[in-house]
């Protein structure tokens, strides 16, 4: 029996990929990166650092005695200069140059920033697969009629490849944000304890140039062009804002996807995937419950309530900063990343596998078709020398009373019966049939669809062609 809780994220639903990105070990490693990019960059721009100070560093880069490190942090309770401790052990020649100048912002805010990053790049892998997969299916049902549906009330036709160009659509303009975010990405940098680069300026006897160039050589050597500006003792934390409203924007399309695909599977269209052991109700043996896209749609309500959180953290910051950050971002950015990464996994699960039931669809087009052809009708009938108001009427009447007859009794709707017999249309019931193909009353749906995988999607995919194909596995 487990006696302790464990975050579902973790043990139901994100990857291990994404939950590595967020692990200790991977921080903790990233912290000796920095500070290894550090003394490298401030022995370039003429401290007294050796050679062989900054090899010791680096052999020790990845085997963290996390032993010394945790005795530490119990004694000091300061997670940074416990593990400048620990890292000291382990580097004797190196331990007076180690964190050299900084802050604890410096391998903490900087690590934050790429462990983002990192995780962005996940998510804008996840996203192109989960557009590819959409991209496939719409071009497969690009020609296949269904129901259009405004207010969840029939409207005029559509098909079922152009209702997947509206949910690839939404995914484009979230795979914008992410790629703009990540294009504009910028590390916090070394500014020492308030931003000044006070410290940094005494190492280097005044010389405001060498400090520069420090700040941009440490971005450089952690593969990032810039830092910010300027900066208190924390990057701006308007910025966790910005990354969380981007993975809002993802969980706000799937939220709506899924939502679509259970009125899809309730109206016995369109499902989800249902393996052959998955049992849907413990009490109700024959259900084929749309798990998967109900369980998308409670981790989307998690990530939805996220930004809310940070944009409260970025406004009550005080001055250069306070601490009440900490606590929260440690809770509020790794989960939402690993929750949208357990929303994509399920997209990218439900969308290779979608199961389309052709004769349903038919079935309920042919139900509401008889209204939707009337003005086809009409007008052909007019062609013929029918006195137009005076058949609109006729359909108008002919319309109440097959409507009440679907409604009131559950009967079949006998419009075109009742159309067919009244010779004022002087129109024959096969010159009547011969009017209702679906396929004339979706209008540009089929080329719409065409036009936007070949002119929107398939560059999207183009660019991305090495990261596609990414699987998305369902635990439980």
């Amino acid at each position: 029996m487990k006696e302790l809780y464990e975050n579902p994220l973790i043990t139901r639903y994100a990857s291990r990929q994404m939950a590595a990105v967020f692990s200790d070990d991977h921080k903790f490693k990233t912290w000796r990166k920095l500070w290894i990019a550090l003394a490298e960059s401030e022995k370039e721009l003429g401290l007294e650092i050796t050679d062989a100070q900054i090899d010791e560093l680096k052999r020790h880069a990845e085997d963290i005695n996390y032993d010394v490190a945790d005795q530490q942090e119990k004694l000091v309770r300061h997670d940074v200069m416990a593990h400048v401790h620990a890292y000291g052990v382990q580097c004797p020649a190196a331990k007076p140059i180690i964190h050299l100048g900084a802050t604890s912002c410096f391998v903490g805010d900087n690590t934050d920033l790429i462990v983002m990053f990192e995780a962005l790049g996940f998510v804008e892998n996840k996203l192109v697969s989960v557009i590819d997969n959409l991209a496939k299916f719409a071009l497969v049902y690009k020609d296949m009629p269904a129901l259009g549906f405004t207010h969840f009330q029939p409207a005029q036709l559509t098909t079922v490849g152009k209702r997947a160009t509206l949910w690839i659509q939404d995914l484009l303009m979230d795979l914008e944000q992410i790629k703009t975010v990540r294009h504009n990405y910028r590390l916090r940098g070394a500014k020492g304890t308030t931003g000044t680069c006070a410290s940094f300026l005494s190492l280097f006897d005044g010389d405001t140039q060498k400090v520069r160039a420090l700040d941009e050589a440490v971005c450089r050597k952690m593969g990032f062009a810039s830092s910010y500006a300027v900066t208190g003792q924390t990057y701006p934390r308007k910025f966790d804002t910005i990354v969380l409203n981007a993975l809002s924007l993802v969980a706000q399309s799937a939220y709506k996807f899924s939502n679509d695909l259970r009125l899809l599977q309730n109206l016995k269209e369109i499902e989800e995937p249902f393996e052959k052991n998955q049992i849907g109700s413990s009490a109700m043996a024959y259900k084929r419950n749309p798990m998967r896209s109900e369980r998308m749609g409670a981790l989307c309500r998690f990530v939805l309530s996220m930004p809310i959180n940070a944009a409260v953290t970025a406004s009550t910051q005080w001055f250069e900063r306070t601490l009440d950050d900490s606590a929260n971002k440690r809770l509020v950015i790794p989960q939402s990343f690993l929750a949208v990464d357990a929303v994509l996994n399920l997209y990218l699960n439900i969308t290779s596998g979608l199961v389309v039931y052709e004769n349903v669809i038919s079935n309920h087009i042919m139900q509401e078709l008889p209204f939707m052809a009337t003005e086809t009708i009409l007008m052909e009938a007019v062609k013929r020398g029918g006195d137009r108001q005076e058949l609109h009427e006729r359909i108008r009447q002919y319309s109440m009373q097959a409507a009440e007859r679907v409604k009131m009794h559950g009967d079949s709707n006998n419009l075109l019966d009742l159309i067919k017999t009244d010779d004022a249309f002087q129109l024959s019931a096969v010159e009547i049939d011969g009017l209702l193909d679906p396929g004339a009353f979706t209008g540009c749906a089929s080329v719409q669809t065409q036009d936007f995988i070949e002119s929107h999607v398939a560059p999207v995919l183009k660019e991305h062609e090495n990261s596609l194909g990414i699987k998305g596995d369902v635990s439980v």
